[in-house]
């Protein structure tokens, strides 16, 4: 696919999505969607991808939704034309067309198989900042701003980041942002634990290139995929005993598996491991482990 809203570039195993609207601070639209949904399919099919780190062009890492529509930018009756109707005239709110695209580009992380680092290099607004909440780490520069704005354009969060934001920050924390919608500076979003370090703008991509090196030197791949998906699932899980069940599969299955029995020699030979399984066709028969969810 020939992206034009973002760039796609792998270096050394770790893959650098770029939002690439500039002259727009990035700002958010249906193509940047579907290609970001494509590029993170790419990513998971390949095995030279062991980490991605996603940022932007220029001085802004996104500027939220791109409002050229004007009024009608949130509209989708307007935009796209209606969405169905049900026998009593209210709303089909099973209806694909009624579908968030933040959340769907969000949903599409979530299920990433690689490691996902957000660096924050300026403003994150609005789709902006709600798209990190499904990375794993956000570093900021410390002249990036960020804003749950929605309250202040007559909308509502997006992107489901009801679920993915007070599970990160706390409940009192993510209401104080989302009900004033202000934007705040890269240090208060380190203090409220949005981001977990702010840094300057030359050092950005250096510290998230270094972090996700450090995620791809010495580790299983295969390993990595499950420990993903295995911490983000389990937040919603009701007991323990739901990640004692995929905990138990997980060293059933992997205990008998190539990569486990070099990490063992190796460690004991005092060598480097050399891990052979790959994640495009090596993951373990009991994944996934849960029942997709369908929109309806």
């Amino acid at each position: 696919m020939a992206y034009e809203t973002i760039k796609y570039e792998v270096a050394e195993q770790i893959l650098t999505i770029t939002l690439n609207r500039p002259d727009k601070l990035n700002a958010f639209n249906a193509q940047m969607q579907s290609e970001l949904i494509h590029a993170f399919d790419a990513a998971d099919k390949d095995d030279n991808v062991r980490a991605i780190i996603v940022t932007g062009a220029g001085r802004g890492f996104c500027a939220g939704a791109d409002l050229s529509s004007g009024a009608d930018t949130f509209d989708r009756d307007a935009r796209r034309g209606p969405v169905k109707g049900l026998a009593d005239g209210k709303v089909d709110y099973s209806d694909p067309q009624v579908r968030d695209g933040g959340g769907q580009v969000t949903l599409r992380i979530f299920k990433c198989l690689k490691p996902v680092i957000a660096a924050v290099n300026g403003p994150a607004v609005g789709i902006g900042v709600t798209m990190q909440l499904a990375m794993d780490i956000r570093i900021a520069s410390d002249t990036a701003r960020f804003g749950f704005v929605f309250s202040q354009r007559g909308i509502v969060p997006e992107a489901a980041s009801s679920w993915f934001l007070p599970r990160i920050v706390g409940i009192s924390q993510a209401l104080e942002w989302c009900y004033s919608g202000r934007v705040f500076p890269a240090q208060e979003a380190l203090a409220g634990r949005l981001v977990s370090k702010v840094v300057a703008p030359d050092d950005l991509l250096p510290t998230a290139r270094a972090l996700a090196t450090e995620f791809c030197a010495k580790t299983a791949p295969v390993s990595v995929a499950l420990i993903r998906q295995m911490m983000w699932r389990m937040m919603g899980a009701d007991d323990p005993m739901e990640a004692h069940k995929v905990d138990s599969r997980g060293i059933y299955a992997r205990g008998r598996s190539d990569d486990v029995k070099e990490g063992v020699v190796s460690f004991l030979e005092k060598r480097p491991a050399q891990f052979k399984n790959k994640v495009s066709s090596d993951m373990p028969d009991y994944f996934p482990w849960w029942t997709e969810r369908e929109y309806k």
